[in-house]
């Protein structure tokens, strides 16, 4: 009984990702009257999220008793999610090369592109001017006022605060601390059961962001970048299907199969809201029927909803050798080793900032000495680009913390 309502809710967001591609193409720009339909349902789902976070994060870091397996599982997950980005910018490069998406763009295309979208541009260089150094980032973890880390949804101090308060219960006396997970556990049931009403309406927000999306786009600018787009997209796909097949079958011990069952609904709302935030209900959820134990969902999904962006790390590597095609400015081994150095390295500094794929790639354009307004070109396909990447990066969390769980279980 419990399957068929699954595949229910399954089919029916399906259906309203389709029905939502259908109404934008046919309605244009008109469909945008139902866009609030689908804001308030990422509102609703993003409004459990920094609760949720905080307190499964807590609750499962008490739960596991020990600092130790605490900073071993830290550094496991650290170390897929950096060999992962290495490996999916490293797909995006040598696609990139064979198939030389920049080679012969049309000159009044390229004028248009710019005409359009360098405005745009011009917002995400001016974030990437203001983004503050790495030792900024790391020194700006740790909060100086909790409640404000909470109202702003700084996510990266968050995590910070539940990682600290979850270790502390494991060191004050059993009967002190058990009353507080008592009452955690309690809270996390009820916020799951408020996801789950959310989850709910699905549908109909898909539906209503995925037509405002194709309303306001149109198909026209996917036509004019197609070559660009689809090696994005083949990329993409390929990296998600390919290498995190590998990681549950032979690092995880699971079905592929089973694995990609358990991901379908995290996957479509992924697509739909192009927010990795708003799917970490869904996605803890999702590896939670295929076994794995709220205290590594709990843990590793909201870490690598923050920092684990692999899927934008190959769109990186992707557009950043189309802008240099375009301009006529080869790139060497030295000049694409950089790439992947800096995909890795600003996946972390982008965190939680807005335009993070944009600003991600102006630091990548301006170390090679490519010209930032390059990124004018592709701003036109870069909503459907995102939806597609953040289904990835959501595939590769939950894909982590099978991998994890059965490395500590083992």
């Amino acid at each position: 009984m419990w399957l068929m309502k699954k595949i229910r809710l399954h089919t029916k967001i399906f259906l309203g990702l389709v029905l939502g591609i259908i109404a934008g193409l046919i309605f244009g720009e008109k469909v945008l009257l139902i866009e609030p339909i689908g804001t308030v349902f990422l509102r609703m789902i993003t409004m459990i999220v920094v609760p949720l976070v905080f307190v499964s994060l807590m609750l499962g870091t008490a739960s596991m008793g020990d600092v130790r397996k605490l900073g071993r599982i830290g550094a496991k997950t650290t170390v897929y999610f950096v060999v992962t980005t290495i490996i999916a910018i490293v797909i995006g490069l040598v696609l990139a090369n064979i198939v030389r998406p920049g080679d012969g763009l049309n000159e009044n295309v390229k004028t248009e592109l710019y005409k359009n979208y360098e405005a745009k541009a011009q917002d995400g260089i001016k974030y990437m001017e203001e983004k503050p150094s790495i030792t900024e980032i790391l020194m700006n973890i740790v909060p100086t006022n909790p409640v404000a880390a909470f109202i702003e949804g700084n996510m990266l101090q968050i995590i910070f605060m539940a990682l600290l308060f979850g270790v502390v219960l494991t060191l004050i006396k059993e009967e002190k601390s058990k009353l507080i997970i008592n009452f955690l556990d309690g809270l996390n049931d009820m916020l799951i059961q408020v996801v789950h009403i959310v989850m709910k309406l699905a549908p109909y927000g898909v539906l209503a962001l995925s037509a405002a999306v194709i309303g306001q786009y149109g198909i026209d600018i996917l036509t004019t970048l197609l070559k660009y787009s689809l090696v994005v997209i083949f990329g993409l796909v390929f990296y998600g299907l390919s290498v995190n097949s590998l990681s549950v079958s032979f690092l995880g011990h699971t079905s592929p199969l089973r694995f990609f069952r358990a991901a379908k609904e995290a996957i479509l709302i992924a697509f739909s809201t192009s927010s990795s935030m708003a799917t970490l209900p869904v996605a803890m959820d999702g590896v939670e029927h295929i076994g794995v134990k709220r205290e590594y969902s709990s843990f590793v999904i909201p870490l690598g909803a923050t920092v684990n962006m692999d899927g934008t790390a190959l769109y990186q590597g992707v557009s950043a050798i189309f802008i240099a095609q375009i301009y006529g400015i080869h790139l060497g081994i030295t000049s694409q080793v950089t790439i992947v150095l800096m995909a890795v390295l600003s996946s972390i500094g982008a965190a939680g900032v807005p335009m993070a794929g944009i600003i991600a790639l102006a630091l990548v354009l301006k170390q090679l000495g490519i010209p930032l307004e390059g990124i004018a070109l592709i701003l036109g396909v870069e909503r459907l680009l995102d939806m597609v990447r953040t289904s990835v990066n959501v595939i590769g969390n939950m894909a982590c913390a099978v991998v994890i769980q059965n490395m500590e279980e083992k």
